[in-house]
């Protein structure tokens, strides 16, 4: 199934016209496969924490199917209108936060590195909406970096590696997190799957790409990477871990902002990947030099929560 590029892109890339798509759906099934044999062998135990997030990942990937699927059946760039595709975020992102708050039990307090950090306890109803918030934030944010081969996958795998860290240390020391360490050690596990599957669709998706994800796997990684932070109580570090994906999502917000109030335009074009593509940076170069970003902001949110760690067991 041949992708459609949207004629207000690049003009570089009408040549990416007809590269299959909907690779999401082999992210999507390798999360699944390869959080089930994590628990082969081992002692790890499944968690209803591990559970909503495989589930938040098949249920986004069913939406971005769905946008993918009418993508190519009517031979056009645009898929669900813009009121269903929000409409089933919000929904699925609804149905995550309850089952967190209700059924996993996860802490309803503002967190950054710790539940006990901020000391400010949202209470289940504004949790709720607040979790809702990050999830459709973060899978839109993903959606709107998958623009050039390689950069969502390939930045996904940096923070789903570094969660992985994070997870396996909130199980060593469950103490100091208060996150049970049944839940953080299958969390580290999901995040590996997760860090796995956008590693081997990088192999293909780098430029130039044999397959494109499409929104099957876009909004998929996205409330992946927003499912884990809200449960392992890292939602506002979410934003320097997935820094990158905040700077693209940033300069959209100011490119509709200025051009509507001021008439004017920021960016050659927004998000601000196709900004460099059209200042004369090849694809690659962007790509790349995203990736280091992507790294940087990963490596600075694991500096900080190992930076607290250590500023607490000096206390414990």
């Amino acid at each position: 199934m041949g992708q459609h590029i949207r004629e207000d892109g690049p003009a570089s890339h009408s040549v990416k016209a007809g590269t299959p798509t909907m690779g999401g759906i082999a992210i999507v099934g390798s999360v699944v496969f390869g959080y089930a044999i994590g628990h082969v062998g081992t002692e790890i135990r499944f968690s209803r924490t591990g559970y909503l997030v495989v589930g938040a990942v098949v249920a986004f990937g069913l939406i971005g199917y769905l946008d993918d699927y009418i993508k190519v059946h009517q031979r056009r760039s645009l898929g669900l209108n813009k009121r269903a595709k929000s409409g089933a975020q919000l929904a699925c992102a609804l149905a995550f936060a309850l089952l967190a708050v209700n059924w996993a039990h996860t802490s309803t307090a503002l967190s950054f590195t710790r539940s006990e950090a901020i000391g400010i306890d949202m209470g289940p109803v504004l949790w709720v909406i607040f979790a809702v918030l990050i999830m459709v934030g973060a899978s839109n944010a993903v959606n709107i970096t998958d623009g050039v081969d390689g950069l969502a996958a390939g930045s996904s795998t940096f923070c789903f590696a570094v969660l992985s860290i994070m997870g396996y240390w909130i199980f060593r020391h469950f103490s100091i997190y208060h996150v049970l360490h049944a839940h953080a050690i299958d969390l580290a596990v999901v995040s590996v799957a997760l860090a796995g599957a956008c590693t081997g669709f990088l192999w293909w998706n780098a430029a130039p790409a044999k397959i494109i994800m499409g929104d099957t796997g876009s909004l998929a990684i996205g409330a992946g990477l927003a499912a884990i932070c809200l449960l392992l109580n890292l939602e506002l570090l979410l934003l320097v871990v997935g820094g990158l994906f905040v700077m693209e999502t940033v300069s959209v917000i100011l490119q509709v902002i200025s051009f509507r109030v001021f008439h004017r335009r920021i960016f050659r074009m927004a998000p601000i990947h196709h900004h460099f593509e059209l200042a004369g940076w090849p694809e690659t170069t962007v790509i790349v030099r995203f990736w280091i970003l992507g790294g940087l902001f990963c490596a600075l949110g694991l500096g900080i929560f190992y930076g607290d760690f250590l500023t607490v067991s000096k206390f414990t």
